[in-house]
């Protein structure tokens, strides 16, 4: 049995470049429509591939992320879309973002550790309520790692889920909760961007 090694010393830290804070932050904005370049199968791997690097609670990666390329598949999930139908009709690449119930069976990958610590969740409710908050807080890395690989995202949450569950998760313990629109941004692309909350409205100092 090899034994786990957890790497205890801290990276150097320095500000990041501020054409990659405008990249990731000011200059991103949701894209309503998409040009046709095609977004490669090696850009949707990597786009995972940062995406998991984002924190979680004991690092249980709750989210699960569906790539609905094929022109039949795309189909169905519009379906379930209404007005949010053409949009991804349109898109290069298309995810459905999905929380797993039963992460807690991959204890033994995440929490290599520790495994046993997976009998701590054997509560459904709970172990969905941990499930759901996780998966939301990871598809914000999801975003993150879409404009760091030089592509817009549309993120959507007016669907009929229970459908796309239906089509997409029937027999698993994946449970869906947004669509994300993929690609190089169209013509068109931006409505006028919406104001931010000052400061004084949003934060506190206790």
């Amino acid at each position: 049995m090899t034994e786990t090694v957890l790497n205890t010393e801290a990276t150097p830290m320095e500000p990041v470049d501020p054409k990659a804070l405008d990249q990731l932050f000011h200059d991103a904005r949701t894209a309503n429509t998409f040009s046709d370049e095609p977004v490669s199968a090696e850009t949707l791997r990597a786009i995972y591939e940062l995406t998991k690097m984002g924190p979680t609670m004991m690092n249980l990666q709750s989210l699960r992320i569906t790539w609905v390329q094929s022109a039949e598949q795309r189909a169905r999930l519009m379906t379930h879309g209404g007005g949010n139908a053409p949009k991804t009709e349109a898109a290069p690449a298309v995810a459905v973002l999905s929380w797993d119930a039963d992460w807690h069976e991959n204890f033994p990958v995440f929490f290599p550790h520790a495994p046993e610590r997976k009998e701590l969740f054997t509560d459904a409710d709970a172990r969905a309520l941990i499930a759901r908050q996780n998966a939301w807080l990871a598809a914000g890395y999801f975003m993150l790692a879409v404009r760091a690989q030089g592509l817009a995202a549309g993120p959507m949450t007016g669907w009929d889920f229970a459908g796309v569950d239906a089509d997409f998760n029937a027999g698993t313990t994946w449970n869906a909760f947004m669509v994300v629109n993929v690609g190089k941004p169209g013509a068109d692309a931006w409505f006028p961007r919406l104001p931010r909350l000052d400061e004084e409205l949003a934060v506190q100092t206790v």
